[in-house]
């Protein structure tokens, strides 16, 4: 055990005596808060653009002389001088659905559950999307609705939706109501070949 040194401890080759980074002048002083800084070039200071030729980047500001980069608001992206630019020497790949994917809105419990305390909702009657936007819950239909699990549902109830998560499902049927999904079944990629 005699041999055993604390991490913050640094021993020095004269006679096992504390040597701080001062070469033991401060034996056996802790650091202090006011000592804490970054190292040496770990702050730069921005660069000014423009302040005079001694700076590196007066006059021109780094945009070399005239012609269309040097102008404000002009700049020719992609191009290579003349040679094929890369975004059109590589193929097209793949596609974009944006346009025919299906604009669902999504609800969580916690706001159907609430509906259905303050009385806007029904809790006997089936609950889609058209008993959401009457009750105010959703401002318009869209294509459908997807059940979401965030927040907790304490009254059996009954939805007739385009989806929903498997925790919006599980807290739904836990208290014996039930979700049905208007959304076909996928093929698995073994039916589908």
């Amino acid at each position: 055990m005699a041999g055993l040194v604390p991490a913050f401890r640094v021993l020095s080759d004269r006679g096992g005596q504390d040597a701080g980074e001062d070469g033991g002048k401060n034996e056996g002083c802790k650091m202090k808060l006011h000592e804490l800084a970054d190292r040496p070039g770990a702050r730069k200071k921005r660069s000014r653009i423009g302040r005079g030729i001694g700076s590196g980047t007066g006059k021109t500001g780094g945009r070399g002389g005239k012609g269309q980069t040097a102008r404000s608001g002009v700049r020719i992206k992609g191009f290579e001088g003349g040679q094929m630019p890369l975004h059109r020497r590589l193929p097209k790949r793949g596609f974009k659905n944006t346009p025919f994917a299906r604009k669902l809105n999504e609800v969580n419990l916690d706001r159907v559950q609430a509906a259905v305390d303050t009385g806007k909702l029904d809790a006997a009657a089936t609950i889609d999307a058209e008993a959401l936007v009457k009750a105010g819950v959703l401002r318009r239909a869209k294509d459908g609705v997807r059940l979401l699990g965030s927040g907790e549902i304490k009254t059996k109830l009954a939805f007739s939706v385009w989806g929903a998560s498997k925790s919006a499902v599980a807290a739904v049927e836990k208290l014996g109501g039930s979700v049905t999904i208007l959304a076909p079944k996928r093929e698995t990629g073994e039916q589908a070949a």
